[in-house]
């Protein structure tokens, strides 16, 4: 006789029930599987770190508002099946989004920044980074160094964002453009005194060679930089040096915004834009100025010879002026000694010598860096006078010993650049050919 059989209905139920997947055993399964790309936004057990979970998968792969059936405890059979698709589905996002969050973190320590935790201020980003551009490239460090500066920008406690909120208020807005009006309204309007240009020559010499400093002293005493400086608000010389788009370099605004990817040039930047573009990598903690006092020295900086504070710094300018004047393709020819090192750093690059021989069109380099080769010296100018303006700001005065280093440091930062650019454009190139031909 065969045994009863059991029809009660809690017994019905549970052989009819849906089976029942515990939800963190499904995301962890999935997680898992994706691979150890994904180890940066994982624990010690390979499962996604609570804040990966926060930050990343629930809100921006799961989006459990907009898929009810995939936020329970426990998941049906079909919702199992479809919160591991979906996973799977971001798996090459996920992944970049843990390559792009390592970049940051080294951006980070690059520019000195420990404020705040990097996972809550850089996960999200990182997937936005993975989603808009993939994984990263070879730019990825210049990528990384400006998301980490916005971010750091926006950071309340931040002496920038102190700036910016200072110039959200209407009085001391007000304030500051009767300030920046009257600075300008005050600069010396007399003809400039004429440049000493046996005196530059001897500087440029003496700091090439590690010579004697009294050259470059004799020419802070004589305010020879102030002197050249002058020549720059009338007679479209700034426009030509490549510092202002204008004939005249315009007052300045205050503005309140800035972005590392969409500067002005040097003379047409507004005033945050200015504090932005030295100080978003970071503040010194011995700035030894506030929030305040930086906006008040900017506006009166602004409004001095080559917009900037030091007689050292303008005559740092006055050399780099003059001896960049050797990397120009057709320029005068100089026998200081920095003209010839300068010239020869220059040209012994491959690239510069293939770009300017050949026919636009037939060298093989870029037409964006063509235009920067054939107007480097404008290029060199614009980095120079960004240096000597950060260090104001830093506090970090030039001295004669210093001047070298710095010239001859701004065209090896010149020709890095181009070779990056240069780099990463044959590379893409060469992307979209294999894309094409595979096609």
């Amino acid at each position: 006789m065969s045994a009863p059989t059991d029809l009660s209905a809690e017994a019905l139920r549970a052989e009819t029930a849906p089976a029942a997947h515990p939800r963190a055993q499904v995301i962890a399964r999935a997680w898992m599987e994706i691979g150890p790309g994904l180890a940066p936004l994982s624990n010690g057990s390979g499962r996604p770190l609570a804040r990966t979970s926060k930050l990343i998968l629930e809100p921006l792969v799961i989006r459990p508002l907009q898929n009810p059936g995939l936020a329970g405890g426990t998941l049906t059979d079909d919702a199992a099946l479809e919160l591991e698709d979906r996973i799977r589905a971001a798996g090459a996002d996920l992944t970049a989004a843990a390559a792009w969050f390592l970049e940051l973190k080294a951006a980070r320590r690059r520019l000195r920044i420990t404020d705040g935790n990097p996972q809550e201020k850089y996960f999200q980003r990182c997937y936005e980074l993975a989603r808009s551009t993939g994984a990263p490239a070879v730019d990825a460090d210049v990528v990384a160094a400006e998301v980490v500066s916005e971010i750091a920008q926006a950071s309340g406690g931040s002496v920038l964002a102190q700036v910016r909120q200072l110039l959200t208020d209407d009085d001391t807005v007000t304030a500051l453009e009767r300030e920046l009006d009257d600075a300008w309204r005050r600069r010396p309007v007399s003809a400039p005194a004429p440049v000493p240009l046996e005196a530059v020559a001897a500087a440029l010499d003496a700091c090439a060679t590690g010579g004697d400093s009294a050259p470059f002293e004799s020419l802070v005493a004589g305010a020879a930089g102030s002197a050249a400086g002058a020549g720059l608000a009338d007679d479209g010389l700034a426009q030509r040096l490549g510092l202002t788009r204008h004939p005249v370099p315009p007052l300045p605004r205050l503005g309140e915004t800035a972005s590392k990817r969409d500067l002005p040039l040097p003379f047409d930047r507004s005033i945050f834009e200015r504090l932005f573009a030295a100080l978003s990598g970071g503040v010194p903690p011995d700035l030894g100025v506030d929030a305040e006092g930086l906006l008040s020295e900017e506006v009166v900086r602004s409004a001095r010879e080559w917009q900037l504070g030091d007689e050292e710094s303008r005559v740092a300018m006055l050399l780099g002026t003059e001896a960049s004047s050797a990397l120009e393709e057709n320029g005068p020819a100089r026998s200081t000694v920095a003209h010839r090192l300068l010239a020869a750093r220059w040209n012994r690059e491959a690239y510069v010598r293939r770009a300017l021989r050949l026919p636009e069109g037939f060298s093989g380099v870029p037409a964006t860096v063509v235009d920067d080769i054939r107007s480097v010296r404008r290029g060199y100018l614009r980095r120079l006078w960004v240096r000597l303006h950060g260090r104001e700001l830093r506090d970090q005065r030039i001295e004669a010993r210093d001047t070298w280093d710095l010239l001859d440091g701004v065209l090896r930062s010149v020709v890095m650049d181009q070779r990056q650019r240069l780099k990463t454009a044959m590379i893409r190139g060469a992307d979209g050919r294999e894309a094409t031909e595979a096609a």
